[in-house]
This record gives C-alpha cells, sequence and structure tokens, in this order.
C-alpha cells in the first residue's frame, strides 16, 4: 500500500510530465507503425509476385530483428544524431518483420480456386488484389500489425536514451536512482499502451471485412495526427540541456542545483549517459552534465560552469568491497591500498582522454600508467583451481580503467585470479551484484555513497557541510553499519558533478559559472 500511495502522489506531481511523456511516447509509436505498414505491406505484396525473393528479405528483416535496441540506436547516432530520427527509424526496422511476413502468409493462403475463379471472371492483377486476395488476407495482416505496434511500444521506452522523451525517461532514472516507485511511474503507463493498442487492434480484426477497412483506413488517416503530437510546441528557453537520468533525479543534482541557483528557466532532456558529450559536441544541446574528470571535456574543448555556491558535493572515489572478500584473502588489501592517493585531478582527466578521445584501449592506459608509477609486476602463473576475485565497474571509461589497474595489480602480487565484468550500467547494478555476491569489489564514489545510497536527512548533510574527510568517514561507517560493506582508502581524484557548456559559446554568451548561467537564463 505505501508503494501504491507513493506511485500516486508521484504521479499527481509530475501529471504535466506523464501527459507530455505519453504523448511522445504514443506519437513515436504512431510514427514507425505509419511508416512500417507504408513500408512493410506493400514489401510483402511484392514478394508474393516475387517469391525468389522472399527468403532474403524475410532474412534481412529477421536479422535486424536480433540486433539489440540499444546496440541499433547506437549504429544509428553517428549518421542520424539524437532525438525522435533515430528513435522512429529503430522503431520502423523492429515492426517490418511481422508485417511483410504476415502479408506474404496471408495472400499465400487465400485458395486457390477462389484466384482461379476470380481470373475465370475476367479479373486483372489489380481488381483480383483488391477485390479477392486483400480482403481474405485482411485479418492475418492485421495480426502482423498488431504484433508490430505491441513491439514498437515496448521498445520505445529506449527511445528515451536518445533525448526522442517517452516513457523511458521515467523507468531510466527510476533505475538509475533505485526508485521503485519512479520505474513503476513509467513502465505501468507503457504496459498499459501496449494492452489498450493490442486490445483495439484485436477488436478492429474481430469485424467485418467492409468495417475492417472503414475502421482501418481511419486509423491510417488518424496514424499521422497522432505522430504530429510529438512536435506540438514545447517550452522555449535562450539554452536547452540535455542530462543524464542519474542526474536528472538526484536530490543532489539538478534538483539540488534549481534549488540554490534558480535553474527554473532550463528546459531539458534525458539522454543516455554515454551520449551526452555528444550531444553537446554537435549542437543538439548547449548545456550538459558531466564529470569533472572527464576526458571529454578536453577532447571536446568544453568549459567547466564554477560551482560558486558549492552546491555539488564531493565525490572522491574509493574501492567498496565485500568485507568476506578481505577475510578470506587478507593479501588483497595492501594491493588495493597502493592506488591510494595516487590518483590527481589532472592525472585522471588525462587518462581518460587517452580513453575517451584518443580510443585507447582501458587496459593498455591503464598498464601504462602502473608501469610509469613502478606499480607494475608480471602476472603470476595460476593453477586453473586458483580463487578468483570478481571486479565489476559502471559503464563509463574511468571506471574501466581502474578495474584494469585493479586487475593488474591483483594478479602481479597475489596467486589469486580475477574476473572483470564491466559495464554494469549505474549505480544500483553495481552495488546490487555487490551486496548480491556476483562482484567482490567495484570503484565508488562518495558523493554518490552519501546521496544515492545512503540519503541521509537534511540536518546529516548539513552537518557534514562537504567536507572531503568528514564525507568518506560517515559513507564509510554507514556501509559498514547497514550493508555490511567496506570502504578502502580513496584514490586521491575528485570526480564531481559539474555542468559544461561547449567553450565557445560560454564564452560569447559570457557565462562562466553556474550563477552566470541562471542570471543568462532569467534575462
Amino acid at each position: 500500500m505505501k508503494t501504491l500511495s507513493e506511485l500516486l502522489t508521484f504521479w499527481h506531481e509530475q501529471a504535466g510530465k506523464l501527459g507530455q511523456q505519453t504523448l511522445q511516447h504514443i506519437a513515436l509509436t504512431a510514427a514507425a507503425l505509419l511508416l512500417g505498414v507504408a513500408v512493410g505491406v506493400p514489401l510483402g505484396l511484392w514478394l508474393t509476385r516475387r517469391p525468389r525473393w522472399a527468403p532474403a528479405v524475410l532474412g534481412a528483416a529477421g536479422a535486424l530483428q536480433t540486433v539489440p535496441s540499444i546496440a541499433l540506436l547506437g549504429f544509428l547516432i553517428p549518421w542520424l544524431g539524437i532525438g525522435a530520427t533515430p528513435a522512429i527509424l529503430a522503431l520502423l526496422l523492429y515492426s517490418l518483420l511481422p508485417i511483410i511476413r504476415n502479408t506474404v502468409a496471408g495472400i499465400q493462403a487465400v485458395p486457390p480456386a477462389v484466384v482461379e475463379a476470380a481470373r475465370g471472371l475476367g479479373f486483372t492483377d489489380g481488381q483480383l488484389l483488391r477485390r479477392v486476395e486483400l480482403p481474405l488476407a485482411l485479418p492475418v495482416i492485421m495480426a502482423g500489425i498488431r504484433t508490430a505496434t505491441v513491439i514498437n511500444v515496448g521498445v520505445a521506452t529506449l527511445a528515451a536514451y536518445v533525448a526522442a522523451g517517452g516513457l523511458g525517461e521515467f523507468i531510466f532514472g527510476g533505475i538509475a536512482l533505485n526508485n521503485p516507485v519512479m520505474i513503476l511511474a513509467g513502465a505501468i503507463p507503457a504496459a498499459g499502451l501496449a494492452l489498450a493498442f493490442d486490445a483495439g487492434l484485436g477488436a478492429l480484426a474481430k469485424l467485418s471485412a467492409r468495417r475492417v477497412r472503414l475502421v482501418g483506413g481511419g486509423l491510417l488517416l488518424a496514424l499521422p495526427l497522432l505522430a504530429g503530437g510529438y512536435w506540438l510546441p514545447q517550452a522555449s528557453a535562450r539554452l536547452r540541456a540535455g542530462f543524464s537520468p542519474e542526474f536528472i533525479g538526484r536530490a543532489d543534482c539538478l534538483p539540488g542545483l534549481t534549488n540554490a541557483y534558480g535553474l527554473t528557466h532550463l528546459p531539458n532532456v534525458v539522454l543516455a549517459p554515454a551520449l551526452v558529450y555528444e550531444a553537446a559536441r554537435t549542437a543538439h544541446v548547449d548545456v550538459i552534465d558531466g564529470y569533472s574528470t572527464d576526458g571529454r571535456i578536453r577532447a571536446y574543448d568544453l568549459q567547466v560552469l564554477r560551482d560558486d555556491r558549492h552546491a555539488l558535493p564531493p565525490y572522491f572515489a574509493a574501492p567498496l568491497l565485500r568485507p568476506a572478500v578481505l577475510r578470506a584473502h587478507p593479501e588483497l588489501g595492501p594491493v588495493l591500498d597502493q592506488l591510494s592517493g595516487q590518483l590527481s585531478d589532472s592525472a585522471m582527466t588525462n587518462l581518460n582522454y587517452q580513453v575517451d578521445y584518443l580510443h585507447r584501449a582501458p587496459r593498455a592506459v591503464a598498464l601504462a600508467w602502473l608501469r610509469r608509477k613502478g606499480l607494475w609486476k608480471a602476472p603470476h602463473t595460476l593453477p586453473p583451481t586458483a580463487p578468483v576475485v570478481r571486479l565489476g565497474s559502471k559503464i563509463f571509461a574511468e571506471q574501466y580503467i581502474l578495474i584494469e589497474m585493479y586487475a593488474a595489480l591483483i594478479r602481479g602480487n597475489t596467486d589469486l585470479a580475477v574476473a572483470t565484468k564491466t559495464g554494469l550500467g549505474g549505480t544500483t547494478i553495481c552495488f546490487e551484484a555487490l551486496r548480491g555476491g556476483q562482484i567482490d569489489l567495484y570503484p565508488e564514489y562518495t558523493g554518490t555513497g552519501l546521496q544515492v545510497l545512503l540519503q541521509p536527512s537534511r540536518a546529516v548533510l548539513d552537518s557534514l557541510g562537504g567536507r572531503p574527510g568528514a564525507v568518506f568517514s560517515y559513507v564509510q561507517a554507514e556501509f559498514a553499519r547497514r550493508y555490511g560493506l567496506a570502504w578502502r582508502a580513496p584514490l586521491g581524484f575528485n570526480n564531481a558533478y559539474c555542468l559544461l557548456m561547449r567553450r565557445q559559446q560560454a564564452q560569447q554568451l559570457g557565462i562562466a559559472s553556474i550563477s552566470s548561467l541562471s542570471r543568462y537564463l532569467r534575462n
């Protein structure tokens, strides 16, 4: 009951946003379905006249169906950028197989005797198609469209990762923030839309052929109108922002900055964390969130806006691990501590730059740095039965580099084998994997541990005052007490959240700090 109450409260408070996301979700689905019908049905009809092409075309459509949705979006972004275009194209590609296959199957299922009788009456090919084959095949074709619609409603949630909006914004924000209510706030309406579309099309398929043609024609006319809803006028401002889901939802990030600086005139879209920097570089958005040690700041010539009111807390990186692995392998502690205090902000920024911009492998960058510091040792030769330490990481370059450093240190200084599980998504996935024993260690940040995982009261936050030492001591003690997890000493660099703009644009507008950004937006 508590979850239901919180969900209803969330929907009430976010009613405007929920309505906008639902409209966007319907519009994306409608646009892709319209294109899918326009392409898939004629293509299916053509295949019934050219059956030797059917295996190749259906095979290609089937191959597209096997490509993971997020990977397909990733392939499309370099050519189409971000926004609705790549999302609609991806949905179109996913809708083709059921529409083409059912069109072919429906036409081929028309009894040959009926076709011969029509020809005997003097029907031309066009008349045969319009007056005999299509009416008889319509129920099967509608079933294909129905399947494609349900697929599109589900896949459209991923559109949020490319700034196309939709109900995925709540879902991914909830995942990033470990907020089940927020996940349900997006998942329930998305499931409801899928059921509604499926029920509506199912009811349509039960109508007589004449009514199906009438209602179906009406739906085809309605689809462009539904798709047009995506481009309804929205709030405009002098600048546009693109933020990752975690930054939008975390109390210490956008909500905190909004309270501290009054950033109420900054419309924003949700972007996948991996796409935020690219969106700023290509000028799809003007302001983004980022990490102060990210190598792409230098690579893309971005400017960090000074947090002159110190609204963002410190984020010092440190290994977070299960104490059981230390009890089983006490030699591991001193090995992990070899990195403590060794990485400055500038050093970590340079390492990230090599991976993010120069596209060097994280492992090569990590090993080169260990060699320069005299920390690298040749890996021990291990038997197949050697105990294994499992290292996890979030899904960005810095975490990959750190994991490679720890893996090399463990292999060179102990008789333990190492297994890495990189790209585990955001904080919640890594944290739950650690608590569940799927991994033994991952690099975490004190600010994340404080604000996302512990979520202390305002009074506690005020008492800590953003002091790095106080925050680390509090986080270390509370993790041991609440979760039975251990923090080792910080690595040295502070990878705090920050706001970024293209340097040239920021200089032209005279924006150097978040306060000056707020003044510019209000004027």
